[in-house]
């Protein structure tokens, strides 16, 4: 599906109904009280990250993504914007039980400069799983984080996988892209746009950066200015997330 070629009135009914369902997400979230924490097994927390994760598909495989929101037959699903900047449109979604969908990208971009971006698309007859948000994570808490990484396979991609590992680092401003929660857990191309969840399977944060890039560029803040060289070693040693609650500030305004 070619969201570009869209009629104005479709347009005009997908911005209608995109409104509604971040108003949906939003009022929602934001009114939720907060629970009490209570772990899950790693097997459970598994499953759990597997029925809400799902492959994002142009042409070739791209990344992962996290089904956040599901409003009659559309569900929303949330991963990274250099995902998609991989390859052009047409996209599509594969879900857990590996049937692929076609997806669109809504009108409006809520993200800004966030490394933020989401598809939808319509499912009939199958139900899906959908994410539950957590709240702000803290140096030392166990994260897991999950998605599809590629291999040199002519299909470049693998199953399934998550990583476990511990936040290190949080940052009082975010990097460029948003991201701000660093953690030790291996992240691995294609892997972008999977969640990165706490100890009760809850989406704290989206995967975007590895450790250890190929090039040691500075790190540089949103604001435009860099790191110093001694947080500069750190950051690169850490993967790193966008904070869901960065997504959900967002989706508020």
């Amino acid at each position: 599906m070619n969201w570009r070629k869209l009629t104005l009135f479709a347009c005009v009914g997908a911005f209608g109904f995109t409104l509604s369902i971040w108003a949906s997400i939003s009022s929602s979230k934001l009114t939720q009280p907060p629970q009490p924490i209570t772990q899950i097994s790693v097997k459970q927390l598994q499953l759990q990250a597997q029925a809400i994760t799902v492959k994002v598909i142009s042409s070739d495989f791209l990344g992962s993504g996290i089904i956040l929101q599901r409003q009659g037959t559309v569900y929303t699903v949330l991963t990274n914007a250099h995902v998609l900047r991989a390859s052009k449109p047409p996209y599509r979604i594969q879900t857990a039980d590996g049937r692929i969908w076609s997806a669109n990208i809504p009108k409006t971009n809520h993200f800004g400069n966030n490394d933020l971006a989401v598809l939808q698309f319509h499912s009939t007859g199958t139900t899906y799983s959908v994410a539950s948000l957590g709240s702000s994570v803290v140096v030392g808490d166990e994260v897991f984080a999950v998605g599809f990484p590629m291999t040199e396979k002519p299909s470049g991609e693998q199953g399934f996988v998550l990583t476990t590992g511990k936040v290190s680092l949080m940052l009082p401003k975010a990097l460029e892209g948003g991201y701000q929660i660093g953690y030790t857990n291996e992240i691995q191309k294609g892997m972008s746009g999977g969640a990165l969840l706490n100890s009760r399977g809850e989406v704290v944060g989206v995967n975007g950066m590895h450790a250890y890039p190929l090039w040691d560029t500075p790190s540089v803040f949103a604001d435009g200015t860099e790191a110093d060289p001694t947080l500069h070693q750190k950051i690169t040693h850490l993967s790193w997330a966008v904070p869901i609650k960065t997504v959900i500030n967002l989706i508020g305004d």
